[in-house]
């Protein structure tokens, strides 16, 4: 399966349309749908399974050789369980609302994400903000972007200057693990910021906004497409006890350069 410049930006270019089409369902949905839990305090919406059929639709349609990994798909899976064989196709992996928490609340800070992984990499990215309008996009070797405009991590020295985020998740017993890290940090960290969307806060990361990221408990389709951005944007990610990074194990840490050593070595302490 090519990687080669010109089929990437055929991935990226599709996925983008994708994201367009997905996060228009879900403006469309967002004073008429109803709710339910996946588990406690994990909600799901009619938005979430509609915006997931028309970026699965426009996916397959465009690439129908490739595997699709949809959130709303694999409830109650492992990362594990979602690992594409090492000799797939390449596979879309998808949130068709990352933030779904906010969307019910209507508080604006939810987006679409969608990421290509392939022959261990994640090599297409795009998040889409649609409240916001904005398009965080990058594919291997081609750069990342903001509404067309180049983006870079940003260029703080370490965690003392730096602006950090986490996501937790809806499970109370796991959220203890990270409010004693969130805890950690605060003696170290300038400020420390939870926006309930772990794409976005992945994006802003890659755009220089957040300095670096901390997670134990994120799904491949939480982190796939911010992978792809944060690598074209110059950043650096590992699981939390510094092995290469990898979407399909649950702990994550990104930032700059700068930032990342550090941060890994505080929540290793």
């Amino acid at each position: 399966m090519s990687t080669e410049p010109t089929r990437l930006r055929e991935y990226l270019s599709v996925a983008i349309e994708a994201a367009r089409r997905g996060a228009a369902e879900l403006e469309r949905w967002r004073t008429k749908f109803s709710v339910r839990e996946k588990s406690r305090a994990d909600l799901v919406t009619d938005a979430d399974t509609a915006s997931q059929k028309i970026v699965k639709d426009i996916l397959l349609g465009a690439f129908p050789d490739h595997v699709f990994i949809g959130e709303e798909e694999s409830v109650g899976k492992s990362p594990e369980d979602v690992r594409p064989p090492s000799d797939a196709p390449p596979a879309w992996v998808v949130d068709p609302l990352d933030g779904t928490a906010n969307y019910v609340h209507d508080v604006p800070a939810y987006c679409v994400s969608i990421g290509l992984w392939h022959a261990g990499k994640a090599i297409v990215g795009v998040i889409l903000d649609p409240r916001q309008n904005e398009l965080f996009s990058a594919a291997d070797g081609l750069g990342a972007f903001l509404n067309d405009k180049p983006i870079r991590v940003s260029t703080v020295p370490g965690v003392t200057d730096g602006m950090i985020s986490t996501g937790f998740p809806a499970n109370y017993q796991k959220q203890l693990r990270n409010l004693e890290a969130w805890k950690k940090l605060t003696e170290h960290a300038q400020s420390l910021r939870r926006n309930g969307s772990t794409a976005l806060s992945m994006a802003y990361v890659a755009s220089g906004r957040f300095d670096g990221y901390w997670a134990y408990d994120n799904y491949p389709w939480d982190v796939m497409a911010g992978a792809a951005l944060i690598a074209e944007a110059g950043g650096v990610l590992s699981t939390t006890d510094g092995k290469p990074f990898d979407p399909y194990r649950p702990d994550l840490i990104a930032g700059n350069p700068g930032v990342h050593p550090e941060l890994l070595g505080i929540l290793l302490s």
